[in-house]
């Protein structure tokens, strides 16, 4: 499913990463922004509505992805594991056909871990994920408050409360299920945040 990580690495700073994560990055953010911008703006087009669809679904739900997987790879490289984003090119190819269906399933990818991970590593990696998600959603709940409604604040509320709260689903191959095997008390407290900001979607 995924290429190699064997490849060239590239360091910035603390962190290290290579030409083919950077490559992935980018497709999937991407493919994903062009997948919910066919989704916002009720198909493909080449006009204002779809430009803005895509530059507010790249600045939301892109970025959401984005900073989603590198908590996990940095959490990991912290730890000494390699760790590195890879597409899944077929997933991402099914979420922009489902776009023009109505509805989206995203799994972009995964960032490959290799190295020293017992269960609470693993269970803090895991829960840095949806703990990111989180706190865009509040950050942007934030600027609702501060600078008023719009569609960049509202969708980034939205749509990183939702994934925030979609990978802590317990069960399988998501966050949650990582995350309650190490410690039930962070699991639940990132529930009781995840759920009060969906709560609040129906309020702001």
């Amino acid at each position: 499913m995924y290429p190699s990580y064997h490849n060239k690495t590239i360091k910035l700073g603390p962190v290290s990463t290579s030409e083919i994560e950077l490559r992935d990055l980018f497709k999937a953010w991407a493919a994903i922004s062009f997948a919910f911008a066919i989704l916002f703006s009720g198909g493909l087009g080449i006009g204002a509505a779809f430009a803005k669809a895509f530059i507010i679904s790249g600045l939301t739900v892109g970025m959401g992805f984005i900073f989603h997987e590198m908590g996990h790879k940095f959490v990991a490289q912290h730890y000494g594991c390699f760790a590195e984003f890879r597409s899944d090119d077929r997933m991402l190819i099914f979420a922009i056909l489902l776009s023009f269906l109505g509805f989206i399933i995203a799994a972009p990818g995964a960032v490959i871990i290799n190295g020293p991970v017992g269960r609470k590593r693993n269970g803090i990696i895991s829960a840095t994920g949806p703990a990111v998600n989180l706190a865009l959603a509040v950050i942007f709940l934030i600027c609702i408050f501060i600078f008023g409604k719009n569609m960049l604040f509202d969708y980034g509320f939205r749509i990183n409360s939702i994934l925030g709260v979609f990978n802590l689903i317990p069960f399988g191959i998501f966050d949650g299920s990582k995350v309650l095997r190490w410690d039930k008390r962070v699991y639940g407290g990132l529930v009781i945040i995840g759920i009060t900001l969906m709560i609040l979607q129906g309020v702001v």
